[in-house]
């Protein structure tokens, strides 16, 4: 098995998942994968359909994004996915959809406070709203590092869509669906007029701290993570 065969499955496989649950759309959103120990990562080629995608259609490219494997163009995101690597140590996997819920409230530029224990556990303290960037700009990889370095790990893109890590692509996946079950009961929560509750403060920073504790282990190389 080559080099980066593992890490290319992977995203095609989970690529494909998101796809089949709606979480992913056409060519929309796109998905990478650290290589560890190589200073590069794989990333999904620019506008291409997930069904059709295999292996061979995945893109490697270091942190300068030279392309070191693929012979399609990678995404117009690549820029921001190098980015989040470069600011977060602890992230191995991202994934950028356009997925519904979230993408309501990036229309309406509303955030998602701490609502549930498994938020707060594998998201973070809320969810937050990066400021609008054109995509595939160089504004948008500036604004996107500067704003992930408060260890959360999801993010609303106004009037983009959603933003989600995992120290692996397993949890990265599963990120994704914890966001879009916050998004669509806050959607609804709103909808009544009636206040909306959230977890109690304490309950939310211990939480949270067990997610930074996970992110130092993998930053430092002592967590598991079961890839590469």
């Amino acid at each position: 098995m080559g080099l980066y065969d593992s890490a290319k499955k992977q995203i095609v496989d989970t690529a494909q998942r998101l796809t089949q649950k709606g979480y992913l759309m056409a060519t929309g959103g796109n998905l990478s994968i650290r290589i560890a120990g190589q200073g590069a990562f794989a990333i999904t080629p620019s506008n291409y359909d997930y069904m059709k995608m295999v292996p061979e259609d995945i893109c490697v490219l270091d942190f300068e994004l030279k392309m070191l494997a693929g012979s399609r163009k990678p995404s117009v995101e690549t820029a921001m996915h190098a980015a989040i690597y470069l600011a977060r140590p602890d992230v191995n996997a991202i994934v950028h959809t356009h997925q519904a819920y979230v993408s309501t409230l990036a229309l309406i530029n509303v955030s998602i406070p701490a609502l549930f224990d498994e938020q707060s556990r594998f998201l973070g303290r809320r969810v937050e709203i990066i400021p609008y960037a054109p995509s595939g700009t160089g504004l948008l990889k500036n604004t996107i590092a500067k704003h992930v370095r408060d260890h959360n790990n999801a993010y609303i893109m106004q009037n983009h869509g959603a933003l989600c890590f995992g120290q692996d692509v397993e949890r990265a996946e599963h990120n994704v669906e914890i966001l879009e079950k916050c998004a669509l009961s806050y959607l609804l929560a709103i909808c009544t007029e009636r206040k909306v509750t959230k977890i109690p403060l304490v309950v939310r920073e211990v939480a949270f701290s067990k997610l930074r504790l996970d992110q130092k282990k993998v930053a430092a190389g002592t967590l598991d993570t079961g890839g590469e």
